[in-house]
């Protein structure tokens, strides 16, 4: 009688994935893969942490065309919940019912009844990603099937972990290997965004630097603007944009060479001292972008100690960012045709708006003249207008809000003042960049509470000033704009008085998902507007 053959340990199906793999985007496929028959889930996906604790989608075994694409923001989503918590989710029915579950974006016909997220664990106290499984029918869930789902969510951390560790090591040892890893997937990606967070984040990873940052510029303004960082300090992320005659990262470009800093702590030209105390950055390497010699932007690498940048290491940098700033461009170019070709949908819905503008104006009746009805018509049409003349000149899809009260100041100065009142206006604060949608929104918001500040602000008063400020706070953006003319009725209420422009702004602030208010304060007329920032921007 012969000896009954053992049954292999499934588990070992993925220490197997993991030692053929020849790269960890074909691990984490693998892993997927090898997730669905083992677990007998009908999918499976793996998502892992980003930069401010929101999730990419790193493999999926039914939407693989999402991978390192779709994002989630911090705490949203079943599996948000599991990244922050920490804690695994079971659902056994009903999952897309739960209150908290949220839909990838594009697929509603895929349906399911039964979910489980994992959390996957590194050597440090946080997940560094999920594990997702579904099952079109009911799970029957029992305490054995928990802890069989967990063993395999530990094999799993434990494969992907080993194999990180191990592919870092070579690349610590090569630096030809690292230089050649990071330069193959940023060329891969056709988007802007998203080639600078792989920059930053395989670039710190491959060469152990603390800190990575990308800085592009902006020729009107000569200004270095922070497009990407690694960096999960929120103050990080927010650091302002920089004049090219002030900084070290602008001698990096005027000279068109590495700019190596040992010790940014003490260094005098330096910006941000504090902060480099706070996240315990030290030597820094700053590296230009360039194409054919024109500059784009620079890369910044930051260690956590005192050390040379060794002259092999300061080439491999030199060469990817020469590769950096082609994929860029490639990048730039793709886009300008894809908004080319999607510009005739948006003319439309232009002029849809528009004509829904125009619609209001006819049912409001409390014009003096027709010259005043149509010197509202063309206010609200050049607002809708500069959004698209700044698009065609600044970043692709994006526009600053900063650019867009500029454009609109300098419209009602030009054309709109009257020439007995003298009114100075400033324009302060971040330059946040919003999409098309919010940006044509933000622009009427803008151009109403601008031209009321100049009608109502200043009938008695002759001069004064006009005051925009911006400030964007955990995605939350806020806009003032603030006149020092005549202050508000007492008891004032925009939501009931019949100004056409204020219902404009309140009704545009509810459609961007914020709210709106005037107040008299400090002996200003100050119109405030605050409403989340679309995601992904």
């Amino acid at each position: 009688m012969n000896a009954a053959v053992p049954a292999k340990n499934p588990l070992l199906n993925y220490l197997e994935v993991a030692t053929r793999s020849d790269s960890k985007e074909e691990l984490v496929s693998e892993m997927v893969a090898a997730c669905v028959t083992s677990v007998g889930c009908d999918s499976c996906d793996i998502l892992y942490r980003e930069a401010g604790d929101g999730l990419v989608l790193r493999a999926s075994s039914i939407f693989p065309e999402l991978n390192n694409r779709l994002k989630l923001g911090k705490g949203v989503g079943l599996s948000g919940q599991v990244l922050v918590t920490d804690e695994p989710v079971f659902i056994s029915k009903h999952a897309t019912k739960h209150p908290n579950y949220a839909k990838y974006p594009g697929f509603t016909d895929h349906h399911f009844e039964s979910l489980i997220i994992l959390p996957l664990h590194g050597t440090g106290p946080q997940p560094f990603g999920v594990l997702l499984f579904r099952r079109v029918l009911p799970w029957r869930i029992t305490a054995k099937e928990k802890l069989r789902l967990l063993e395999v969510a530990d094999v799993v951390s434990a494969c992907l972990r080993s194999y990180n560790s191990a592919y870092q090591a070579g690349a610590q040892i090569n630096r030809l290997g690292a230089l050649s890893e990071v330069s193959r997937t940023i060329a891969a990606s056709p988007y802007l965004e998203e080639i600078l967070q792989l920059l930053v984040n395989l670039t710190a990873q491959q060469f152990k630097y603390r800190v990575c940052t990308v800085r592009l510029l902006d020729e009107r303004r000569g200004e270095l603007v922070l497009r990407a960082t690694q960096a999960p300090a929120k103050a990080y992320q927010r650091k302002r944009a920089i004049k090219l005659g002030e900084s070290i990262a602008g001698r990096a470009i005027a000279e068109n060479r590495p700019i190596i800093v040992r010790d940014v702590q003490i260094e005098d030209d330096y910006i941000g001292h504090d902060l480099a105390v706070e996240q315990g950055l030290r030597s820094m390497v700053c590296v230009p972008l360039t194409l054919q010699d024109r500059p784009i932007g620079v890369l910044s690498c930051y260690t956590s100690e005192v050390r040379d940048f060794l002259p092999n290491e300061i080439e491999a940098l030199e060469t990817l960012a020469q590769q950096a700033a082609v994929s860029i461009e490639h990048a730039k170019l793709a886009v300008r045709t894809t908004l080319m070709q999607e510009m005739h949908h948006r003319v439309k819905n232009n002029l849809q708006q528009v004509a829904s503008l125009l619609g209001l104006q006819m049912r409001h009746s409390n014009y003096k003249s027709l010259e005043e009805a149509l010197n509202d018509c063309l206010s609200r049409i050049l607002a809708i207008s500069s959004v698209h003349d700044l698009l065609s000149r600044e970043d692709l899809d994006h526009v600053g809000i900063r650019s867009i009260a500029e454009s609109l100041v300098h419209h009602q100065q030009s054309s709109l003042m009257m020439p007995d009142r003298h009114i100075n206006f400033e324009v302060r604060g971040t330059d946040v960049t919003l999409n098309m949608s919010q940006a044509t929104q933000l622009a009427l918001v803008l151009n109403e509470l601008i031209q009321n500040a100049m009608e109502h602000g200043f009938k008695s008063t002759a001069s004064g000033e006009i005051h925009i400020n911006v400030e964007e706070k955990d995605e939350e953006v806020s806009i003032w704009v603030s006149n020092s003319g005549d202050s508000l009725p007492e008891g004032f209420d925009p939501s009931k008085v019949s100004n056409l422009g204020l219902k404009i702004v309140d009704n545009l602030a509810r459609s961007l998902g914020g709210r709106f208010k005037m107040s008299n304060v400090l002996g200003w007329t100050v119109s405030e507007v605050k409403f989340l920032k679309a995601s992904g921007e």
